[in-house]
């Protein structure tokens, strides 16, 4: 896969303030404001700066977390993990394969069969429903 290298001030003209803020600069949104913390319809996540396809709804799950939560990612999307030892804590970053989109972070308190919770900023999101 070929990644996307916009320039900076691309990204900027591309992105809302807090989209850039949170997948350019690693931000992170407000608990409990993001469109899809509470969305529960069918369909799949995509990456909001490159369109990349990242999680099938059906992996969606409520965290309780203030984040959309998801338990694996698809097999194509290819989230690339990174350490991050901002904010005086190590976690493990998540980034897009395609894009170097900031995600959010990959913790290991999900429901099984993974145990794993994909932590997403839902700025970093947009949907695309089935039925479209």
């Amino acid at each position: 896969m070929k990644k996307s290298n916009l320039s900076d001030n691309e990204w900027r003209q591309r992105l809302t303030d807090e989209q850039y803020r949170v997948t350019r600069r690693a931000g992170t949104e407000r608990p409990f404001t993001g469109e899809y913390n509470e969305h529960f319809e069918d369909g799949v996540y995509h990456c909001v700066c490159c369109d990349h396809p990242l999680f099938d709804s059906q992996s969606k799950f409520h965290s309780g977390c203030g984040w959309p939560s998801f338990d694996s990612e698809l097999d194509q999307a290819g989230i690339e993990q990174r350490f991050d030892d901002s904010h005086g804590m190590r976690r493990v970053e998540l980034v897009c394969s395609n894009c170097d989109a900031h995600l959010g972070h990959i913790f290991d308190d999900g429901p099984p069969p993974t145990g794993k919770r994909y932590c997403i900023n839902s700025v970093a999101l947009k949907f695309r429903s089935r039925s479209m």
